[in-house]
């Protein structure tokens, strides 16, 4: 048995890396699959049809998260296309890193924007439908930088620890209608990105990681999967740390 048969799944900044991660390892557990992506039509479309080979549904929509009316339209078109919406992943986010006497008004708004005014874009936006439904599972993408903080990256810090304050909220005013909302914290994960740094600043950050590794996308993604089956029916306003035990 799949754990997420029959589910309908919302992921935001799926085309490559984490967000790509998740959707594939949700379709092989048997969800359909809606996904965003900013501007990589392309890798979209690739991704679209490696995920209906594995006899799922699925569709890619390019929509911005970070604007009000569009997560409104894409809620309304992925109910109507799917027939539900069961899980929303708020993955999308950007970096505009630099110490804060560097740091502009626009990079900072920019990351708030896209990395937390997002959730509250499309937990609004899917919020009609799973109060229908009287279920759902919202799954939201913070980082250990928010929970811990990081040097050079105050606009990221307060967009993720941000995140995790709206999902505390969320579960408490949700919960009696059997919606539940946690919070995923990745750590270091090796995705495209990460393979254009240099490769000895990398090993130094492995090394400082209790597991001696990086993360990889099907790390997130599995924890993810947790969170948005029947398994974690008791669960809600958590926040699990995916990060090799860097926070321990």
């Amino acid at each position: 048995m799949k754990l997420l048969e029959g589910k309908t799944a919302i992921i935001t900044g799926a085309s490559r890396g984490i967000g790509k991660g998740i959707a594939q390892v949700f379709a092989k557990q048997g969800a359909n699959i809606a996904f965003t992506y900013s501007s990589s039509v392309e890798a979209a479309k690739q991704l679209e049809d490696e995920l209906n080979v594995l006899g799922v549904k699925a569709k890619g929509y390019q929509s911005n998260a970070a604007s009000f009316e569009e997560a409104q339209q894409l809620a309304n078109d992925v109910a109507s296309e799917f027939g539900s919406i069961d899980i929303l992943v708020n993955n999308a986010g950007i970096t505009k890193d630099n110490l804060l006497m560097r740091i502009s008004e626009e990079d900072f708004d920019t990351v708030i924007e896209v990395n937390l005014k997002s959730v509250f874009n499309m937990t609004k936006a899917v919020q009609r439908t799973m109060l229908k439904q009287r279920k759902g599972s919202i799954i939201n993408m913070s980082s250990v930088v928010g929970v811990k903080g990081n040097a050079g990256q105050t606009n990221y810090a307060a967009s993720k620890a941000g995140i995790i304050g709206f999902s505390k909220s969320v579960a408490l005013e949700l919960g009696s209608r059997n919606i539940r909302s946690n919070v995923i914290a990745p750590g270091f994960i090796e995705t495209e990105m990460t393979a254009k740094l240099d490769e000895e600043v990398v090993n130094g950050w492995r090394a400082e990681i209790p597991l001696k590794r990086g993360g990889t996308p099907e790390d997130v993604a599995n924890a993810c999967v947790f969170l948005a089956s029947d398994l974690s029916a008791y669960v809600t306003g958590q926040t699990l740390n995916v990060d090799g035990g860097m926070l321990t």
